[in-house]
C-alpha cells in the first residue's frame, strides 16, 4: 500500500513538473491576458477602431518608448504589461514578427518592429482599458496605446526590424 501511494505521489509530482514545463516556443510562461498560442487577428475594438488582439480577443499594446526593437517594460512593470507570446506562423496580420527580451531571453511578438504586450487591467476580450494610458517604472514614463492598423501604418517600422528576427 505504500509502495502504490510513493508512486502515485512520484507520478503526480512528475505530471505537475511536465506541465509547468510546458511545450511552448517561450522560455516564460505565459501570462494571464498574454496568450502561449497568440494568433494575433484585428478586430473592432470599441473606442479604439480596427485593433490587433491576441488570440483571447484581448487587446495588445504597445509603448512609445519602446522604438528600434528597445526593450524598456522590465522589472516591475512586466506585473502590468504581458509580454505578447507565441508563433507568427500562419499569421494573417502583415508586420507581426518576433524578438528576443534582452532580460529575459524569451520570444515577443512585435508588430512593425514594436514589442506587444496586454494589459492586466484589461479582464474581458474587447477591453481597452491601456489605451493612452500613462505609467512609470525605474525611472521611465511609458505612454501606452492600443496596437492599430491605422495607427501603425501611420508609424514607420524601424529599418532593422526584417520583419522576424531576433532583434539584439
Amino acid at each position: 500500500m505504500k509502495t502504490t501511494i510513493l508512486l502515485l505521489g512520484a507520478t503526480v509530482a512528475a505530471l505537475g513538473t511536465l506541465t509547468a514545463c510546458g511545450g511552448g516556443n517561450s522560455s516564460s510562461p505565459p501570462a494571464s491576458g498574454g496568450g502561449a498560442a497568440a494568433a494575433v487577428s484585428v478586430k473592432d475594438v470599441s473606442g479604439v477602431g480596427k485593433a490587433l488582439v491576441d488570440a483571447s480577443g484581448k487587446t495588445l499594446y504597445f509603448a512609445q518608448q519602446e522604438t528600434g526593437r528597445t526593450i524598456k517594460c522590465t522589472a516591475g512593470c512586466l506585473s502590468f504589461w504581458m509580454p505578447a507570446t507565441g508563433s507568427t506562423t500562419g499569421a494573417s496580420v502583415s508586420g507581426l514578427g518576433t524578438m528576443k527580451r534582452s532580460d529575459t531571453g524569451a520570444e515577443q511578438l512585435t508588430y512593425q518592429g514594436k514589442p506587444l504586450y496586454t494589459f492586466k487591467l484589461d479582464t474581458n476580450a474587447g477591453d481597452a482599458k491601456g489605451n493612452n494610458f500613462s505609467d512609470s517604472f525605474s525611472g521611465t514614463t511609458f505612454n501606452w496605446h492600443a496596437a492599430t492598423t491605422s495607427a501603425a501604418a501611420s508609424s514607420p517600422a524601424p529599418s532593422s526590424s526584417g520583419g522576424g528576427g531576433n532583434g539584439y
